[in-house]
């Protein structure tokens, strides 16, 4: 026997992804169950109830390494879903959709920033406002990752507009990337708050023009010009090699996967927006929609998509400090719960739902409620936790603000992991109980049958709406499972 670490993680991870293969339709498509909450509860399980996966042995017991790896494999997992979902996006879609991002990437992600750091603010002990605002920037943007169980699957094609599922992928995408300025406000504030030159008659014009420069400047806008630069140049690139019969069908199908890796390290290395970058870059190449036809029946992307889900979110409940959400001395675990249902309920349900009439995809007030709802929040926002512990751990110089950063890093680290853990848990959740909800009502009035007094001629105009269809009618007599459809087929064949 040679139990190391590397057999038993190798074990355990393969172990899983094929248990769950095995019954992923049943738990997908029946249970209405996301991939993310199940890998989430498989490493829990595997490292904090049986004790099989130890992340912390793997980085040599230091905290710091912990840190570092769970930043790089959440930047990773970002990029590479960021571009796969910038390539399944129909041609010049940002620029169709330009007015309704324009409103949910500026005014309704400031707004949700805003309200979510108010929160905050509000319910944390002692807490101070650079502080929540700080917290609050690193779960606005919407998880892309999380986002997906939305806008996949039979539930989404049943009950959401393709229309608006574009728009929530779209929107993800891009708000996800534009997190840094948001985050770095306040981090810029911090860092300069004690030092001489905010005391100088535009010490605070300097460092805002120092940050708008850094950020919106530089990081923002070269993210965008590098992605739409490699984006095309690769697809131009491609298409001149596939046309003269240069690449193989393998090589052409991963051709994504090493764009994402371009992308990530190259932008990476100027110390831009990597993440903006591959979903501009993503959508870029498929500008004129070539690729992306091309590939509309291959299942290589979703594969990989579906194996980073489950690996990332594996981990994140491996490394998760669940033991903080107790023991912690900053917040008690009853505030931590209220604060989650407040953050989930009115982090952005209220400002979309204001602010509807703006967003031409949202027909109906169900849907602006819907929209508001599923604004996930997962590995962004533990991506943008561990920039800013990196950031405040490489930038503090005195011992003062060594100890206010500490302090900052603290609060961010319960803060952060227990509003992700709640976003998964619920939005995981939600539509199998919804679902539940509507089907058990059903299935016992099938089953205790009560006499209606309506005549019965009156039955076959009645139409009812499903509670998270966005609106879409559904006729009840017509509605059948998948199962009793196919065998429906399998009996009539047969005759």
């Amino acid at each position: 026997m040679a139990p190391t670490n590397f057999n038993i993680v190798c074990s355990v991870l393969g172990g899983f992804i094929a248990i769950f293969g095995l019954v992923s339709y049943l738990l997908k498509e029946r249970f209405y169950l996301s991939e993310a909450l199940v890998a989430l509860i498989a490493g829990i399980f595997f490292s904090h109830v049986t004790k099989v996966i130890k992340p912390i042995d793997y980085v040599l017991g230091s905290q710091e390494n912990l840190a570092t790896v769970t930043l790089c494999f959440t930047r990773l997992v970002l990029g590479i879903q960021l571009v796969i979902a910038g390539v399944q996006l129909p041609k010049r879609h940002l620029l169709r959709e330009w007015k309704a991002l324009i409103v949910l990437v500026l005014p309704v992600m400031t707004v949700t920033w805003l309200c979510t750091s108010l929160i905050i603010w509000g319910l944390v002990p002692g807490v101070q406002i650079l502080h929540a605002l700080a917290i609050g920037a690193c779960v606005t943007p919407t998880d892309p990752v999380l986002s997906n169980s939305i806008v996949k699957g039979k539930f989404a094609d049943q009950n959401v507009p393709e229309r608006l599922q574009k728009l929530i992928v779209a929107e993800s995408g891009i708000n996800d990337g534009f997190g840094y300025p948001f985050l770095f406000l306040p981090l810029y504030l911090l860092r300069h708050s004690g030092k001489h030159e905010m005391d100088q008659p535009h010490g605070l014009l300097t460092v805002l023009g120092r940050w708008f420069v850094e950020t919106w400047v530089y990081m923002i806008g070269l993210g965008i010009i590098y992605g739409i630069s490699i984006g095309w140049l690769a697809k131009e690139l491609l298409h001149r090699a596939e046309t003269r019969g240069y690449v193989d069908r393998e090589s052409f199908l991963v051709f994504v996967i090493s764009l994402a890796l371009l992308t990530l390290g190259t932008c990476g290395l100027l110390e831009s927006d990597d993440i903006l970058a591959c979903f501009i870059a993503g959508n870029a190449f498929t500008f004129d929609d070539w690729f992306r036809l091309r590939t509309l029946d291959d299942s290589l992307q979703p594969t990989i998509d579906m194996l980073l889900n489950l690996a990332v979110f594996m981990w994140l409940g491996a490394v998760c400090p669940w033991s903080s959400f107790v023991d912690s001395n900053i917040v008690s675990i009853y505030r931590l719960i209220l604060l989650a249902v407040l953050v989930l309920l009115f982090k952005r349900l209220p400002v979309i739902y204001a602010m509807r009439s703006f967003i031409p995809h949202i027909e109906q007030p169900r849907q602006a409620l819907f929209v508001g709802f599923f604004g996930p929040i997962g590995v962004s926002a533990i991506f943008y936790l561990y920039v800013s512990v990196e950031y405040l751990r490489d930038s503090t110089v005195s011992e003062r603000e060594g100890a206010d950063a500490k302090n900052l890093e603290e609060k961010m680290l319960v803060i952060v992991w227990f509003l992700v853990i709640s976003s998964i848990v619920v939005h995981g959740l939600c539509i199998s109980l919804a679902k539940l909800g509507i089907l058990l009502p059903r299935a016992l009035s099938s089953r205790f049958p009560i006499q209606s007094r309506q005549p019965l001629g009156s039955q076959q105009h009645i139409q009812s709406y499903n509670t998270f269809n966005c609106g879409i009618p559904v006729n009840k007599p017509h509605q059948s499972n998948s199962s009793g459809s196919l065998r429906d087929r399998h009996i009539a064949g047969e005759d």
